[in-house]
């Protein structure tokens, strides 16, 4: 089975990253989409995360009725913070029987070179690259195998709705219902 893995923080899953998963789901040669929830991105201060379990409760929630896109804890058991390259080893000794991709936005994809190992992941995986508006698909620093993506775009971001929650502002339509009622529920991202 093709897999595209599609990592995040997802924090919190927006409707955004449902389009995203959903249109490469479609449009990819992939069978499946697997959300990874990453616990600690390199890249990201973790002391803006909400806890892993309750961002992957959150995203998992949001995918219940989905069955090809499948939210996954993958990272929960190894070091953090989550590198792409340990997660793929993992992953490929774990499920041999399946073939990965990356899914990404071009923003992350023009900053691959400064992952760790990143020319081990060029050479080993494919890369479905879906456009964000200011950064282009080409990178000129790594010869790359990879699938560019048109999948619509929207203005929204999980910074954003942090941002709205603390301010008592509504995000009502950006996030799914299971997941705004959730964050309600529960009062997430409030302090």
């Amino acid at each position: 089975m093709n897999i595209g893995l599609y990592f995040g923080s997802f924090n919190p899953l927006h409707i955004g990253h449902c389009i995203i998963a959903n249109y490469t789901l479609q449009n990819a040669p992939i069978d499946q989409v697997w959300l990874v929830v990453s616990p600690h991105n390199p890249f990201k201060k973790e002391a803006n995360l909400l806890n892993e379990y309750q961002r992957l409760h959150l995203a998992k929630l949001a995918f219940a009725e989905t069955p090809d896109i499948r939210v996954v804890d993958i990272e929960f058991g190894l070091p953090k913070p989550s590198y792409t390259i340990d997660t793929m080893v993992y992953i490929k000794e774990k499920y041999p029987e399946h073939v990965f991709s990356i899914i990404l936005g071009s923003d992350g994809f023009q900053n691959i070179h400064q992952w760790k190992n990143a020319e081990v992941l060029v050479r080993n995986y494919q890369f479905i690259v879906y456009k964000r508006p200011g950064f282009d698909i080409i990178n000129k620093n790594i010869k790359i195998n990879y699938l560019e993506l048109e999948a619509p775009l929207l203005d929204i971001s999980s910074t954003k709705i942090r941002q709205y929650i603390k301010e008592r502002k509504s995000i009502k339509f950006m996030t799914p219902d299971a997941v705004l009622k959730e964050i309600e529920a529960s009062n997430y991202y409030r302090s």
